[in-house]
């Protein structure tokens, strides 16, 4: 499996540093499905709108309660919003979403969310989602195995929380805030 990274040191979220000033964050992950993360950009509102709204009832099944996420109402306009905020965020390293991709970026088909912590007991938050049709098949299993060994190998993150996986989102809402 292929990357581009740098593995930065350790990270003090208690001293207001989330990630090592000179750390570069990943730019791609090739998955043995095929498939690719890379960062998500504003211009792949025409891809992603879809893929959310496709995969919306399940969406705000897991994302609903935690993030208001997605509204029924949402515009393309509203996404491509979201989406160019999401790029600065990534640019200035305050938050990660990187895009799920078929080879040739004809379809977006899901994304991973790493994030800084909001609940005690982690340096990160990381979850991830696949569009319906990929559900519990080989892209979807792919991320589960993958995604934490990516985060291991490349991310200077000491104690991430996979929600979702590690503990359930109702859980995870029960947790202190930071």
């Amino acid at each position: 499996m292929d990357h581009d990274s740098e593995k930065g040191g350790d990270v003090d979220v208690s001293q207001g540093s989330w990630l090592p000033a000179q750390w570069q964050h990943p730019t791609a992950l090739l998955l043995a499905t095929g498939h690719h993360l890379r960062p998500i950009r504003e211009a792949d509102v025409e891809l992603d709108y879809p893929a959310v709204m496709g995969s919306r009832e399940s969406l705000w099944a897991t994302y609903g309660e935690p993030w208001g996420w997605p509204p029924a109402t949402m515009t393309v306009e509203q996404d491509r919003e979201d989406l160019a905020y999401h790029e600065d965020e990534i640019a200035h390293h305050r938050s990660f979403n990187y895009a799920v991709f078929d080879e040739h970026e004809s379809e977006l088909l899901g994304c991973v969310y790493i994030d800084p912590p909001e609940r005690v007991g982690a340096d990160a938050e990381i979850s991830w989602w696949v569009v319906d049709e990929l559900r519990g098949g080989s892209v979807e299993a792919c991320l589960d195995e993958t995604v934490p060994r990516w985060i291991e190998r490349d991310w200077p993150l000491a104690h991430p929380r996979y929600v979702g996986r590690d503990l359930t989102w109702a859980e995870w809402l029960e947790l202190p805030s930071l």
